[in-house]
């Protein structure tokens, strides 16, 4: 049975096999949790992302950890909210899914993701966090992952994921 856990931290260091990257489509690094990731690995993580070609909204492409204590940074382009008639919801819901399907693939049992597109995409936190929770609960049924950490960048978020998860 697979754990679902809420908790407010760093991302960069979370003890996981795999963490996510709410990243953008060029994969080349950004501001937020994207930024703090390609930092907190090292230039590595940068000259691998440029051999990948970039990233469509809704896929999510691996690399390695490099610096970070997990082994694997997915990065998973989350949609920009353009009032939800652009098949955000959709696409949100495919960066979980495309993320949790890489890191099986990759033999990975524990994952840890951010609040993908709720930061400078302004896709809305409630309705974020409701894809998330659902979308992996469906997901993780079958695929053999140990635990699943929704990682919170404030207090508010915490609460939100784990009211979700109670």
């Amino acid at each position: 049975m697979t754990r679902l856990v809420a908790i407010q931290t760093d991302i960069t260091t979370v003890e996981v096999d795999a963490i996510v990257n709410a990243a953008n489509s060029s994969l080349l690094g950004g501001g937020g949790v994207d930024g703090a990731i390609h930092r907190a690995a090292g230039p590595q993580l940068l000259a691998e992302c440029q051999t990948l070609g970039g990233c469509r909204t809704g896929e999510a492409k691996l690399t390695q950890g490099y610096q970070l204590p997990a082994n694997y940074v997915i990065h998973a382009v989350g949609p920009v909210w353009h009032g939800g008639k652009h098949e955000e919801v959709t696409l949100l819901a495919n960066c979980y899914r495309r993320s949790l399907e890489l890191a099986r693939r990759h033999g990975a049992k524990s994952i840890a993701f951010p609040c993908i597109s709720t930061g400078v995409y302004h896709f809305p936190k409630d309705l974020a966090a409701d894809i998330a929770v659902a979308t992996v609960k469906g997901a993780v049924a079958d695929n053999g992952m140990d635990v699943v950490y929704f990682v919170c960048f404030d207090n508010e978020d915490l609460k939100r994921y784990q009211s979700l998860l109670a």
